[in-house]
């Protein structure tokens, strides 16, 4: 029992109190030194309890700190691993546009010495009316001359439009490898798709005398022109046309005997966009690869000849403007690649 609670016990004893009065006064004492004890053991079991949660409570801040210490660790290396895998993203799209501006470079050559021949031979006839106009002065022939002098304006105007015509391919052509400013101009999507063609064509040709297949246009000139970043667009049609004519050079390499391959370029103007189809009578996509063809690094071309990231990137660019890049195919048969772009 409680010291006190005892001591009073025993002086209740020995008062002058009635043995009732002493009964019941000293079962009261009894029930609250009871109640006391009860009060005694829960009060040392809170406290060890609160002592046991302090424990559990430094072990956990504890635990947290390492758990956020590896958290930051764990965040520091994948920023690092986040910023060398875009390093390495940006590195790969430059080989990509590096390699396909070399496929370009002989179909760029072939399509500059074309206007430059006509530079050329307008200036040595010019330069030969030149001097018959000034025969004519000499023997006082002024309308002679006059018509010579309208000769030689003609000539003139026709060497700044292939001037132009050479110039504007090598300005395409730097847009082609330069890095995309992102900033959307208009533009003429029929001659961006045909100079493309093109290009292709001839850096092919160049590269490969046996290669040939015929090539056909069908442009919508109510297209017009229309806002895209024309280097990127331009890079998306190249890539198609390119694989285009690797599906029919395949195909002629297996059917050498009675196929004619095909590749053909169109524009189509919608009610709320404008169409860019790439089409092939090549091989086809198999359909068991078919949902595979946008992925990066994805490509059923042999090692060494195809990086995987040309469908990838077009259908990326496609998207950014907009649009969506869209494929039918049979295998066997051939290939129709889509681009749809917003007409405004």
């Amino acid at each position: 029992m409680n010291p006190q609670l005892q001591n009073i016990l025993d002086r209740i004893h020995q008062s002058q109190l009635s043995d009732t009065d002493k009964a019941a006064i000293g079962k009261a004492v009894k029930e609250a030194d009871k109640a006391l004890e009860i009060a005694n053991f829960k009060l040392d079991r809170t406290e060890k309890v609160k002592r046991t949660t302090a424990i559990l409570l430094e072990e956990t801040i504890q635990e947290l700190e390492l758990k956020r210490k590896a958290v930051e660790e764990s965040n520091d290396a994948l920023q690092k691993s986040l910023e060398e895998l875009k390093a390495a993203q940006a590195q790969l799209i430059q080989s990509e546009k590096m390699a396909s501006l070399g496929e370009l470079t002989a179909g760029i050559a072939h399509e500059i010495q074309n206007p430059l021949n006509f530079v050329n031979n307008f200036s040595d006839v010019s330069n030969e009316l030149v001097d018959e106009m000034r025969e004519e002065l000499d023997k006082g022939n002024t309308d002679e001359a006059k018509a010579i002098a309208y000769d030689v304006k003609q000539n003139l105007e026709k060497i700044l439009h292939h001037g132009k015509r050479a110039g504007d391919i090598v300005k395409g052509m730097l847009q082609h490898s330069r890095t995309s400013t992102g900033q959307k101009e208009l533009a003429d999507i029929n001659a961006l798709a045909d100079e493309y063609l093109r290009l292709a064509y001839h850096g092919l040709r160049a590269k490969d005398k046996t290669f040939n297949a015929a090539t056909k246009t069908d442009y919508d000139y109510s297209v017009g022109l229309v806002k895209v970043i024309p280097q990127d667009i331009g890079r998306v049609i190249l890539n198609l046309i390119t694989n285009a004519f690797y599906a029919v050079t395949e195909k002629k390499k297996q059917q050498p005997e009675g196929y004619e391959p095909v590749v053909s370029v169109s524009t189509k103007k919608q009610k709320d966009n404008i169409e860019i189809i790439v089409k092939d009578n090549g091989t086809g996509i198999p359909q068991k690869v078919l949902d595979k063809i946008f992925q990066p690094f994805f490509t059923t071309k042999p090692t060494g000849q195809g990086t995987g990231l040309g469908l990838s990137l077009s259908y990326d660019i496609v998207k950014a403007h907009g649009g969506e890049l869209k494929v039918e195919t049979k295998e066997g048969k051939g290939t129709t690649f889509i681009i749809q772009l917003p007409a405004i």
